[in-house]
């Protein structure tokens, strides 16, 4: 289960995937035909729309490279560079008022095999002359071993009880998503003037595991009520008087605070996003993201209050976690922009990482027919430039693309209330299963709330769509 665990966090972002121009194909599912004993690309017509909506503007502390921390050092200071050791290890950006803390990295045994467990501390610093109190709104923290390992998972399961996730991401936001702060979490910190306090100081160890690795993923929705600076740093546990370990204390912290160099290893260096030639990493993120929601109300137009189903036997689908050439066709970004970075780290929070959707979709049947209408998540292959429609695989493949619960609030059929949660988990190409049918009879409104925090553990990007049965 390791060994998925790491492969799974450690494979980039898909590449940019070779499409062909389908222009002027028909208005039908079709197939592009391979070699023999090779799977198929499938497209389904349908119309692919910019997604309604934006970001706010909730910072986000992204601490996600180092994915693989070896070495102990500064993960992301967001503290001013004066008076420290390495100041370009520093980003001065102050928090004050809402914003969230995201984390999410790998402790792997480093040569010669060190098996002291890692930790993951967050330390904030009041630098005012007042005592600030930083409100924990919600938050959660949890490990790949023994949390949420990645066993394996149906495609769909009704997840209403929170019994169902596969991966540290999945629970994490799972949790959030369920308005939960975790037991680890104090409710209120209160910093003194001139002082740190820590907000997280959490273990990742890896001494019973084989191979000798682990990954913890965390989400906290934070309210300070002055200014402070946070930063994340990596420590290995100290030793007692009888040689067990212990966590690092607030003294150890601040002194690798002051005094650390950026933790190693470095990951891959990212691509210039002007860059229109070759391969394009995206890399991993370390610095400040402006947006930590995304409110959408999708409607036909934007001075409109309604969506109309699609016409019978057709769909159309909105992009999830569009990114720089993944745009699916639409040339929409929805990928929050980093206000501050490392030089050797994405130039935005590729993949948004922690950010939630918050859709509202009031769908409106405009016909004089009772209509069947469908509500998916889908996965289809990624593109950018317009292919016709949505490029699906069969046979699917192994890898998986989204481990993730999503949530959808509707009346049904016979008007009541429901809200239902489903895990979901979904192969690359993959199509997707219903998350609502609705009967509608001529004229009927019906509005559905779809809202997931994007996982740690996943590849963006995914698409949600509505079709009118025929």
């Amino acid at each position: 289960m390791l060994t998925a665990f790491l492969m799974s966090l450690l494979t980039p972002l898909s590449p940019v995937l070779p499409t062909t121009n389908l222009a002027n194909v028909p208005n039908v599912t079709s197939k592009i035909a391979q070699a023999p004993n090779q799977r198929q690309i499938v497209l389904d017509r349908q119309e692919m729309r910019p997604l309604m909506g934006s970001l706010d503007e909730v910072p986000m502390f992204n601490s996600n490279s180092p994915e693989i921390v070896q070495t102990e050092g500064i993960l992301l200071s967001a503290f001013p560079p004066e008076g420290m050791a390495h100041p370009k290890a520093h980003l001065n950006f102050p928090f004050q008022g809402r914003f969230d803390l995201f984390t999410h990295h790998i402790s792997k045994a480093p040569p010669p095999v060190d098996l002291r467990t890692l930790y993951i501390g967050a330390i904030a610093y009041n630098p005012t002359d007042q005592p600030v109190t930083v409100d924990t709104l919600l938050a959660a923290s949890y490990l790949s071993q023994p949390d949420a390992p990645f066993y394996d998972a149906p495609s769909y399961t009704l997840n209403n009880d929170g019994a169902m996730y596969r991966g540290p991401g999945d629970r994490a936001m799972l949790d959030i998503l369920r308005g939960r702060r975790q037991d680890i979490f104090p409710a209120q910190i209160v910093i003194p003037p001139k002082q740190s306090r820590m907000l997280m100081n959490v273990p990742i160890p890896v001494k019973e595991l084989d191979p000798p690795l682990n990954g913890r993923s965390g989400l906290s929705r934070l309210r300070s009520d002055g200014k402070v600076y946070v930063a994340t740093l990596a420590l290995y546990a100290r030793l007692n008087a009888d040689g067990t370990e212990r966590a690092p204390n607030l003294g150890e912290w601040e002194e690798i605070l002051k005094k650390g160099e950026l933790s190693k290893p470095r990951d891959v260096v990212p691509t210039p996003p002007d860059l229109t030639e070759g391969a394009f990493q995206y890399s991993r993120v370390a610095g400040i993201q402006i947006g930590s929601q995304w409110f959408g109300n999708l409607t036909d137009r934007d001075q409109s209050n309604t969506l109309s189903i699609p016409k019978s036997g057709e769909s159309y689908s909105y992009g999830l976690s569009l990114l720089q050439y993944g745009t699916m066709g639409t040339g929409q970004v929805q990928t929050a922009p980093l206000t501050v970075r490392y030089p050797d780290t994405a130039y935005s929070a590729h993949g948004n990482y922690g950010v939630q959707y918050n859709l509202t979709l009031p769908l409106h049947n405009p016909t004089t027919e009772t209509q069947t209408v469908v509500l998916s998540f889908q996965n289809p292959i990624k593109y950018d430039k317009p292919v016709g429609g949505l490029q699906f695989f069969e046979p699917l493949p192994d890898d998986v693309f989204f481990r993730g619960s999503v949530r959808v609030k509707f009346r049904d059929d016979n008007g009541l209330a429901q809200t239902r949660y489903v895990h979901l988990k979904m192969r690359r190409g993959e199509r997707g299963k219903s998350l609502v049918t609705l009967t509608m009879p001529p004229s009927d409104r019906r509005v559905v709330q779809f809202d997931f925090l994007y996982p740690a553990d996943a590849t963006p990007p995914q698409v949600l769509t509505v079709t009118t049965k025929s």
